[in-house]
Order: structure tokens, then sequence, then C-alpha cells
């Protein structure tokens, strides 16, 4: 595992050659860097990599943005400019018989670089190295103590600047965006949930974000400025099944600063993790140019182990080392080291096949993914930013938060387009997991320029994140953007020609070459909610998007799904059907730990200022998205435009749970979170399970991937998991119906009619029992078990089958308004046993019927000592929920979870403990009945 680093992004250990090169690290506290303002009347001391906010935060002059309503009261911040500026700078080599290059992984955003009180450059895009010759400005007359200065202008005053059609560098009258608190982001290259969102606060952070050094070369040297490996099959095609028997390929380069001997050579080593050698040898077909150096071989006779996803195989990997060589030295004058796997993993979008159909596929197109020829049901959530501000995000976070991902049983997440491109320390990480990361480029929900030098800028920032992120086995599809095609599509024949042509020559055309000009192992989508292409040149570099050219009947592409009308919530017609489920969900409240952490105590209720002010979810939204052309509101807003956030929220709780009544303020603002943490974990069990039903359906649905994964600070949102590590009821509920084998009811309630069916991801067929068993609410069995039933069931790899099925009119020997039927199935296959459970009551919990009929569970928490608690129920218990203190972080075994009378034993997991063991004589037991009862 990684260790505890504090710096995701930092690069491998590089090798310079015999030849001694200087490098100075532009981040150490020595330098002792300023932050000033515009005005020059606030200069603190500053940090690299750093945020303007971070400094001021560190220095007292604002507060944590991320606590209170800083985020409001210290929006001056982000509307400021900004001047980092160093000391002299000290250990530089004498100029003269030498090159310098100053170098910045990442300047956030829009930035005028000067040393020696001399420019260097102008830069406009936070993801991008820029690498700088500044030899002639070190050797000058003036620079005897080199001070570097990087004065930053706000980048909401340069969305306002190039947003003006007159503006050459991003001209575009018909561009437009989802706008949230600062418009114009799509005229920019900056991480576009700074300017808002509505889960994230719009700080428009602006600093060094990334690590800079400058670099001295002399005639002889080589700086290794990045480096890149493509493994694939030999006649492999982007997006194309390739060939599961044909050798694999290693394609890989080194891009370099400094000038290289005539003959150099490219060779590459590729060892086992415990050190075995697989290949050693010179790279053929090496080409030389641009400062790089590239070369490939091809592995006859070689059968590496296969990298698998989590849950399918081992994630076996290997080390590369990649070394310049020329004929005048016995040593490597310059050397790389990447961690690499062998697999293929491509999104499978060709149309349905002759054979599929005869297994009762829908035709269409496919739309799902597969590792080395085997297709994979994708479970997983989409990530957004860990924090707003990444020069403090540590890959620590990145290792807790995947863990918790994977121990949710989840095996993809989907990268989201609006945030930042992952360092390497995480796509390591996912490598040793096997979590299998979607990612996109950054764009998002927006019409973006396509003027020549925007273009330009885009070219070279995907170019050089795809260089650098394309080695990981874990990487499974490079998307062009995020919702831009769903968002044509909603608008259909309102979408003028040129909007279209527009989005097609940035994401279909410009990106999709950019892309597979650096890999042939990794599929490219346009965008990330897409009905797929209709046709696919590889040769000649061309896709055609299908859009709305679809056949009535057939079945294309991934869903997105939004919809706040909570009556409809659990109507299962009203659920998109296709072949991937990418983004879908509900907000709801974080914990009331996580609130009181981050807000003072007066805020603490529901409708607080502190709680509404952090509500972002409001008519600024994707409605917007459409009405910029007039267009009807999408109809998943048909009847609750009225009703955002908060109101949301509320209306949800109250349609489909008891309306808590507590007489005690801090109580019942508990009650009302848990309320709304109870309804989200239910909608996404129910469109989850839709999903996975699909997969032994016409319509082979084959992944979901909810909205969303982790939170960027404390407020209502749709994530599972809170800031600082807390886990809601969504993510336990997901990890439920997320374990490889499930049972699952799906209800008409307009008819009556219930289907039981029992899903399964694996690639082992599976055999055994399922039964539905009636209770009461005081855990007694019904009817006398002539409603019960049971039945054997039998499930194909990767497929769905329905087990029972039954209407609801023809249950007479009880009131099924006070009754909950508990499903279960008891599998084995591939050598392994598999059990799930889930539970069924028709009416919703709020019917006065189901209300007046609730027993009691008298639930008793014991510490059973270490990580185990009993839990001891007298009665069926809904929802059984532990709630632990604050002062410890950490997760339970299962939680949410529904129980007969009796007792249950779950484990809690400790990453991190303030008080000494106390906290687990604080931890607190709900139910469903705490909802009910009032004081």
């Amino acid at each position: 595992m990684l260790s505890n680093h504090h710096w995701p992004w930092a690069a491998p250990l590089l090798a310079l050659g015999a030849a001694a090169a200087t490098t100075i690290d532009l981040t150490t506290p020595a330098l002792k860097w300023t932050l000033t303002n515009g005005q020059g009347n606030v200069s603190v001391p500053a940090a690299v990599p750093s945020h303007a906010q971070l400094d001021l935060f560190a220095a007292g002059v604002v507060g944590d943005p991320l606590l209170g309503e800083n985020n409001v009261h210290d929006n001056w911040v982000g509307t400021s400019n900004w001047t980092y500026t160093s000391a002299p700078i000290a250990g530089l080599a004498v100029p003269g018989g030498t090159t310098s290059y100053l170098i910045f992984d990442g300047l956030d955003t829009f930035a005028a670089v000067s040393l020696c009180n001399t420019s260097v450059a102008s830069v406009n895009n936070q993801f991008r190295r820029w690498s700088f010759d500044v030899s002639g400005i070190l050797a000058g007359a003036g620079c005897a103590q080199p001070v570097l200065e990087v004065a930053f202008t706000n980048a909401p005053a340069m969305a306002q600047y190039l947003a003006d059609p007159a503006v050459p560098e991003a001209s575009c009258a018909a561009c437009f965006e989802a706008a949230y608190y600062y418009p114009g982001r799509e005229f920019m290259r900056k991480e576009q949930s700074d300017f808002g969102w509505d889960w994230a606060p719009a700080l428009s952070p602006t600093g060094i974000w990334l690590p800079a050094r400058i670099v001295q070369l002399a005639s002889a040297d080589i700086h290794v400025q990045a480096s890149t490996a493509d493994v694939y099959r030999l006649g492999q095609q982007n997006n194309l099944p390739p060939s599961q028997s044909a050798p694999f390929v290693v394609n890989a380069s080194i891009d370099y600063l400094g000038a290289l001997p005539a003959g150099a050579t490219l060779h590459a080593s590729i060892t086992g993790a415990r050190g075995q050698a697989l290949w050693s040898g010179a790279l053929g077909n090496v080409t030389l140019g641009n400062g790089t150096i590239g070369g490939h071989t091809v592995l006859e006779g070689k059968s590496p182990a296969l990298w698998w996803p989590v849950g399918y195989g081992a994630q076996a990997l290997y080390n590369l080392t990649l070394s310049i060589i020329v004929p005048s030295s016995p040593s490597a004058l310059a050397s790389a080291s990447k961690r690499i796997g062998f697999r293929t993993l491509i999104l499978n979008q060709t149309p349905v096949s002759a054979a599929q159909l005869a297994t009762g596929i829908a035709p269409g197109n496919n739309w799902h993914f597969e590792v080395n020829g085997r297709a994979v049901w994708a479970k997983g959530s989409n990530l957004v930013p860990l924090d707003a501000f990444w020069p403090r995000v540590t890959a620590g976070d990145f290792q807790e938060l995947f863990e918790m991902a994977v121990a949710g049983n989840q095996n993809m997440l989907r990268v989201w387009a609006s945030g930042a491109y992952l360092p390497d320390a995480a796509y390591d990480l996912a490598d040793e997991l096997g979590l299998m990361l979607w990612s996109e480029l950054q764009f998002s929900d927006a019409l973006y320029p396509t003027a020549p030098a925007f273009v330009a800028n885009v070219l070279a920032e995907t170019s050089q994140q795809v260089r650098r992120i394309n080695h990981h086995p874990s990487l499974a599809l490079w998307a062009g953007n995020n919702e831009i095609e769903y968002g044509l599509l909603r608008l259909g024949t309102n979408a003028p020609v040129a909007l279209t042509e527009q989005y097609g020559g940035l994401f279909v055309q410009t990106l999709l070459q950019a892309v597979w000009a650096e890999t042939r192992s990794v599929s490219y989508s346009p965008s990330s909610t897409t009905n797929g292409y209709q046709e696919l040149d590889w040769a000649a570099g061309l896709m055609v998007e299908r859009l709305g050219n679809v056949t009535e009947g057939s079945i294309y592409g991934s869903t997105d799904y939004y919809d706040y009308d909570a009556t409809i919530a659990f109507n299962l017609s009203t659920y998109p059907v296709g072949r991937f489920a990418n983004e879908f969900g509900f907000h709801s409240q974080p914990s009331y730990q996580t609130y009181a952490a981050a807000l003072p105590p007066a805020d603490l209720a529901f409708n607080s200022s502190g709680v509404l002010s952090r509500n972002h979810h409001y008519p600024i939204n994707l409605t917007s998205f459409f009405s910029s052309f007039s267009s009807p509101a999408p109809p998943q807003n048909r009847t609750a435009r009225s009703l955002q956030g908060m109101g949301e929220l509320s209306t949800a709780a109250e349609h489909w749970l008891p309306t808590p009544r507590n007489a005690d303020a801090t109580q019942l603002f508990k009650a009302q979170i848990l309320a709304t943490q109870i309804f989200q974990a239910e909608f996404y069990r129910a469109q989850i399970a839709f999903y996975r039903r699909g997969s032994g359906r016409p319509e082979r649905t084959m992944g979901s991937l909810y909205w969303m994964l982790n939170d960027i600070w404390a407020a209502p949102t749709w994530a599972g998991i809170e800031r600082g590590g807390r886990w809601k009821m969504l993510h336990y509920g997901a990890k439920d119906v997320y374990a490889p084998v499930v049972v699952a009811p799906y209800y008409d309630a307009g008819t009556g009619a219930v289907e039981v069916w029992v899903t399964s991801d694996l690639w082992d067929a599976v055999a055994g029992t399922a039964t539905v068993q009636w209770y009461d609410w005081a855990g007694r069995s019904l009817g006398g078990g002539k409603a019960d039933l049971r039945a054997a069931v039998e499930v194909g790899a990767v497929n769905s089958t329905r087990v029972f099925a039954f209407n609801t009119a023809d249950v007479t020997a009880f009131d099924l308004n006070t009754a909950v039927a508990v499903l279960s199935v008891e599998v084995a296959g591939g050598g392994a046993a598999y059990a799930h459970t889930h539970r069924f009551v028709a009416p919703p919990l709020s019917d006065p019927a189901v209300v007046g009929a609730l027993v009691d569970p008298r639930l008793r928490l014991r510490h059973a000592g270490g990580s185990a608690f009993v839990v001891e129920a007298a009665a069926l218990a809904a929802f059984v929920w532990l709630d632990h203190p604050a002062g410890v972080r950490g997760y339970w075994s299962d939680n949410g979870f529904w129980m007969l009378p009796g007792a249950r034993t779950v484990t809690f997991t400790v990453l991190e403990d303030s008080t000494g063991g106390g906290w687990a004589d604080e931890v607190v037991v709900d139910s469903l009945w705490t909802l009910a009862s009032s004081d």
C-alpha cells in the first residue's frame, strides 16, 4: 500500500545521468514566499504549493473557508488579485555553460510569471505543466539575487473578460453553461466547480497549487519531464474488443529537457513485484523529436499475469524502467520508472450481435466494460474533489476514501469532469485495489469555445494528462465531458445545428484524435451520458455520434436520471432503461456530528441560516442549461420545480416516512437528518436494484454509478460519505445492494404486482434457494406461513432471474398494510457461498396504518469488547442505525439494517480515535421507531 505521504502529486525519483544537474525545489520553506493582494494592503507569509485562501487562513486573516458562513463572508479572496513573491533564490549554478528551466507543475490559473523583475510568460490553464527557459534572464546583469514573482488575476474577473465575443482567445457568442455562483467558467481551463455547484461552495481559489522547481542543466545533462507507457494487445484498436490471444505490446516514451547525443536509444526492463524479470532490451522503432524519445516492443512468447478489477481476480503489477542509452556511455543518460499492469479494459459499444439477439437482448448497441475479454458489471459511484483546496489533499486521503469505496462493494469510480485530473498517487492506489477509474476530461454542463487559441490550450492539456495517467491499469475510460451530449439530446429539435456542430468539433473530433494519438489501450467516449457512436473508423480517426438518431425498440448507451418529485420516487416506470446508468441520485442532510464540526451551535437546526446557506440546490442547475434556449424544462422537474433543496428533502421524507415530532430541538434535528438519509438510501437502493435486474432483461444493463461518493464540505448533498469520512446510510445501503448476489422486490403500486428477482454479477453460475416470509411489526409470523414462498433458484453468469411473481390483492390471509415480507436467498457457485436478505412493505412507511402498527423494538446496544457490538431487538426493527460520536472516525460492518426480534453482532473499523476508546460508551442506536414516536 502507499505510505501516507503528504503530497499526492509527487513524481517518482529520476536518474539524471553522470553529469551533475542542479535542481532547486521552489516549495522549500527556506524560500519564504510572501502573498500580497493587488491593493498591497494585505501581505502574509505563504507556502508553495498552496492557495491564497489557505495562506490567509494560516496567517489568521480569514477563517477556515469551509466553516460557518466564511465561504460567504470571505468571498472577497476569490475575487481579488494575488501575487506570490519568493525570497532571493539561493543555490543556483553560476550562469554560463548551463541551461536553466523554470518548471511549474500547476498554476491556478491566470498568472504573469516574472524572474529578476523580467517577464517570463503569462499562463492560462490550471491543468498544464509549464516549463520556461530562463537562462537568459538569470545571466542578466540585474539577477544577482533572483526573485521569482507569480501575479495572479482572479478567475471571475477573467471570466467576465473572456465572455466578451470580441476577445479572440475564447471567442464564442454561442457558448452557454449551467451557471452557479460565478458565470463564465466555460471560457477558462480551471476547475469548473470552483465557480460553485449544487453540492459545492464557490471559492474560486488561486495560487501555485502544484510543486515547482528550477532545473539547471550542463550541456550533457538531460532532465526527465515525464514518461508514459501504453500496454495493449497487438492489433488492438481503441474502443474495439481486441484478440485475447495476441501478445502484449509495450509502447513507451520519455519527455525530456536538454539535447540528446546522436545515436540515443531507449531501453526498457519489466520486472514483477518480487523482482522477477519479464522482459529487458532495446525498444524498437525509436522515434525522436520535440523533446520526446519513444519506442515499443512486442512481448512475443511472454505470458504476464493479468490485472483484474476487485472481485474478479488479482491485481498483478509490474515495474517498468525506461532508460535513455547513448553509445558513448555504459550507464543510462537518464531513466524513469513506472508501475504498469497487463490487461485489456475497453468500453464495448459495438452493435448487438445476432447471437446476443438470440438470447433475448434488445437490438441496438452494447454499452459495457470488458476486462481481458470478459464483461464486468460496474458497481460504483461518482468521485468529486476531496477538498475545495487540492494542496491540502494527501495520499492518505485517497487511500482512506478508495478503501471505503471497495469496502462498499464498489469496483468502479467515475472521476467527474468538473474537478481536476487526479494525481498519480490516486491511480497507484486504484491499481493496487482493483478499482476501475472512469476518467473524464475537465468539461461539464456547458458548450465550450472552439476558438483556435482555446483549442490549442486544451490540446496541450489533454496530451499532458493522457500521457501522465495512461499507464495505469485502473484507467477504464477517457470521456470527453460530463452531460453535454445529454443536454443537447434534451433540447431535441430545439437544438440549433450550429451547437451540435460546435460540440462535435471539440469533443467528437479534436479531443478524440488527441486521446487516440496517445493511447490504444483506453477507450474514448465524447460524453459521459451518451447514445454512443453510430459509426467508428479507427484508421481514419473518425467517430460519428448517434445523438438522437435512434430506432424505436432499440436500446443504446448510458443514462442520467434525476427526479425530485418524491411522490413517484419508487415508481419503477419512471427510471430510465439503458445499457448503463452512469449518474442518478437525490440529496440528504449530513450527520449532526459533521454539521457540528462546521457550524456554530445556533445553526444546528433544519432551516437555520447556516444550513440554508449551504443548500446550493436551487433553480440554477440543469434547468437553466436547457432554458438558455427557451426549451421546456426537463420533465424530471415537472411538478417539483418550486420545491428546491430543503423543500425537496422535507417533502420526500414526509411522504414516505413517519414525521418526527420531538419536542427537544436537538433531537428533532437529528431525527430530521435521519429521515432524509433513510429516504436517500431507499431511493438509491431501488434504482441500483432496478439497474442490476436489467442484466437479465432485454436492456442488458451492465453498470450503475450513483451520484455521488464523497463530500467536499458539510452541506445537504448527494454524497454517501461525508466530509471527514462518516458514512451516511446511503453508503451502507449501496454496500448491501452491491453485494455479489442480491435478492430484491419490484412493486407496481398501481396494479399490486410484485416480482422478486435474484441478481448475480459473478462469472460463475450460482444455484440455491430463495424465500419470502411474512411478519407483523412485532416480528411474529403471519398467516400461519400460508403466504410464504420458497423456490429453487439458478442465476447464470452476470445475470438476473425472476423467482417469484404475485399480486398483493391475492394476499388475503392478513392485513397487507401492516405486514413486512422478508426476502432471502442462499446460493453457491464457483466454490463459494452467498447469502442476501431484503424486505418489502406495500404501503409507504408514512401510511397511518403502518405507523399505527409499528411496535417499539426496545433496541438495546451492548459493547461486546474490541470492535464488536451486539444489537438486541424485542420486535421487528427497521433501519437500525448505530450512530458513533465525534472523536472517532470509522465505519460499521453493517448499518441501517432491518432485523427480526433477537440479537445481531456488528463490528466497527476504527480509522482514528481521539477518545482513548471512550467513544464505545457513547454509541447511540435508533430506528424507524425514532421517527414514529414522539416525546
